[in-house]
């Protein structure tokens, strides 16, 4: 088991590969620094080979089924991820494998929104919507994340272990931290520099199709971990839709004595009957929700178990 694991997705980083694991060696002396390559046709393995990193490959195109690759192959105690182009300094990558090894961190987020984001990145419609997903999540879920998207990160162990990687793409960094404080891992925050990408290195995201991705990820997420909520606003939703309704066939009736829009009443009582069942499905699913944290918490304790083995057995052969 390595001490720390520099994690790094590629998909045709050429441009910038080498200075990032050149850059990540100097923070981290200990570390071994893995690239992960994604079906790059220019030169990011050659140049990340002669730059001193371990070369491994995903052929399944996307950067949730990298990172699902580099969580299933490499044990370590520390795992700090960092995409290849380099818009984030490393030389905070020491505080945040601190804040992993010795101060119980489950996830630690490198935020570039509190720094210099705003004023380094070019892309417009990239700062609204790290905003707009920043505030949906938080509010969603209770949080007080500080940036969501961040390709900056640094994980235990046991979250790595444990961490189901669902999504494909770009969506992977909501993905990880939905999942974070749904289950109640401790999240800690590190302000970070961000530079843009230099001159010639293109970004692999798109703005509007990566992005109703995100949102896509988020509907999905909180119906999943939060079925009472997502059902109750969609019983209370059609509950007003059917109320709309039926109040012109109640006062025609309060003043004829006759229903003459029996559809409208029809469609009405069906509709009501749908809010009560999306209720009471919202009280069932959340059951399972809570069934699933019990189980996620002993899956959580049998890793830590299996981390804290894995350590003593190390000791005992030095």
């Amino acid at each position: 088991m390595d001490k720390v694991a520099v994690l790094i997705p590629c998909y045709n980083e050429e441009k910038t590969i080498a200075k990032v694991v050149a850059d990540a060696k100097a923070a981290l002396p200990e570390a071994v620094v893995y690239v992960y390559d994604n079906n790059s046709t220019d030169r990011t393995v050659e140049l990340a080979k002669a730059a001193g990193a371990v070369i491994r490959h995903e052929y399944m195109q996307g950067k949730g089924n990298v990172i699902r690759r580099m969580f299933r192959e490499i044990e370590a105690q520390c795992y700090v991820m960092v995409d290849g182009d380099d818009t984030y300094p490393m030389e905070f990558a020491a505080q945040m494998v601190e804040k992993v090894l010795y101060h119980n961190a489950d996830m630690v987020v490198g935020d570039r929104l509190s720094s210099t984001y705003f004023e380094e990145n070019k892309r417009p419609f990239h700062n609204m919507g790290n905003s707009l997903v920043r505030a949906g999540i938080n509010h969603l879920f209770g949080s007080e994340i500080k940036d969501i998207m961040t390709g900056f990160r640094a994980f235990s162990y046991g979250f790595v272990k444990t961490f189901p990687v669902l999504s494909k793409g770009f969506e992977i960094e909501t993905e990880m931290t939905i999942h974070a404080v749904y289950n109640h891992m401790q999240i800690d925050n590190v302000i970070v520099d961000y530079r843009d990408r230099p001159e010639g290195s293109v970004s692999k995201l798109n703005t509007y199709s990566d992005g109703l991705r995100v949102l896509g990820t988020i509907f999905r997420l909180y119906r999943d971990y939060k079925p009472f909520g997502f059902f109750s606003l969609l019983a209370l939703l059609l509950t007003v839709l059917a109320v709309i309704f039926f109040i012109p066939v109640l006062i025609e009736f309060l003043e004829t004595g006759l229903v003459l829009k029996f559809p409208t009443l029809i469609v009405c009582g069906f509709v009501m009957l749908a809010a009560i069942q999306s209720f009471f499905a919202g009280l069932i699913l959340s059951n399972m929700a809570m069934k699933n944290r019990r189980d996620f918490e002993y899956r959580f304790t049998l890793v830590s178990e299996k981390e804290r083995r894995q350590r003593r057995e190390e000791k005992e052969e030095e």
